[in-house]
């Protein structure tokens, strides 16, 4: 429409660079205004016509979103990474929002998805499940480090047991490595007892959604992998197919095919050539990825355990022919 204004948004932490253009391409606003709520509301509604809105996904970019949605006809919130154009020529917060205007004027742009408020509070729980998580594994490692440091071998998890800490804190000679130690032990204690709250919260809050009860149904995935997809996913109606959301997911097959056509009788006809794969994709939801491949191993693995010694001998025997069903 000839009335449409294109507001592309170069997002900052005090201040946000603010460039508008018509369908023409033609720019009619460049402001700056401060990252707070209430002048950036005001700037919108300052604005006669539909309006549509861009800004990348950054720290501020949730916050943003949830503030002029309600004031404006489009918000895209667009992913930076595939925003190449901003890395040709100068780059200024202007000449960066002027270009986002500009990519979101001709379509140009890959938005990032947004939630429903419905799934928030899982959200934010199962990030701080998932934080307190990668917390206590990096003290674990760092313990662990001490030792082997010192020429100590600390196989297994003996060595994060309370009853043999004493024992583990003997062997550092040096008092300085010594204290460092007992406070790391002090820190996984810590951030255990944290982890295990915010399991229980999110467990909870996860047993308010229906669909985590119907994930649950489906072999090896239980109540915490159930709640990251829901919480991850928030609808399948956000996918058009199955295809994108196996995408999504990091489980969609990468393929390569060149030359693809040829010359035969003066007719072009393509070649019979076979595709090339190259792996899964790589850019994906790695949480997702991490929830499918585990439960798929864990799956498999119950197989192997309650399958009889022949069955998996003749597995094994069909694998190394070639002539197992490798279909999925």
């Amino acid at each position: 429409m000839k009335c449409d204004k294109y507001m592309g948004m170069d997002v900052h932490q005090a201040m946000t660079v603010v460039v508008v253009l018509d369908a023409d391409g033609k720019v009619i606003l460049e402001t700056m205004v401060a990252t707070e709520a209430a002048p950036i509301i005001r700037l919108v509604q300052s604005l006669s016509g539909p309006l549509h809105v861009t800004f990348e996904e950054t720290t501020q970019a949730a916050w943003l979103h949830d503030v002029i949605r309600h004031f404006v006809t489009e918000v895209v919130v667009c992913d930076p990474r595939r925003n190449k154009l901003l890395a040709e020529g100068s780059k200024t917060d202007k000449v960066d929002a002027r270009k986002l205007a500009d990519l979101l004027r001709t379509g140009m742009l890959r938005s990032v998805y947004h939630g429903h408020e419905v799934t928030r509070k899982l959200k934010e729980l199962v990030r701080a499940y998932e934080t307190l998580s990668g917390d206590s594994r990096r003290t674990m490692t760092r313990i662990k480090a001490i030792f082997r440091g010192r020429g100590i071998r600390t196989a297994g998890r003996g060595v994060y047991q309370p009853k043999q800490r004493e024992q583990w804190l003997e062997m550092l000679t040096e008092p300085g490595i010594q204290q460092r130690a007992a406070w790391l032990y002090e820190q996984l204690d810590q951030l255990r007892v944290l982890r295990r709250k915010a399991k229980q919260v999110m467990l909870e809050e996860s047993r308010k959604h229906r669909a985590v009860g119907l994930l649950k149904t489906i072999p090896e995935l239980g109540c915490i992998r159930a709640a990251f997809i829901v919480a991850t996913v928030d609808t399948p109606h956000r996918f058009r197919t199955k295809r994108q959301f196996w995408s999504y997911v990091g489980l969609a097959v990468v393929t390569h095919m060149s030359s693809e056509y040829e010359m035969k009788a003066g007719q072009v006809v393509r070649r019979r050539k076979p595709l090339a794969t190259r792996g899964l994709n790589h850019n994906c939801n790695h949480r997702l990825k991490e929830v499918f491949i585990g439960s798929g191993h864990q799956c498999k693995s119950a197989q192997v355990v309650w399958a009889s010694p022949g069955e998996v001998a003749s597995q094994r025997h069909a694998y190394r022919d070639g002539s197992a069903d490798t279909g999925t």
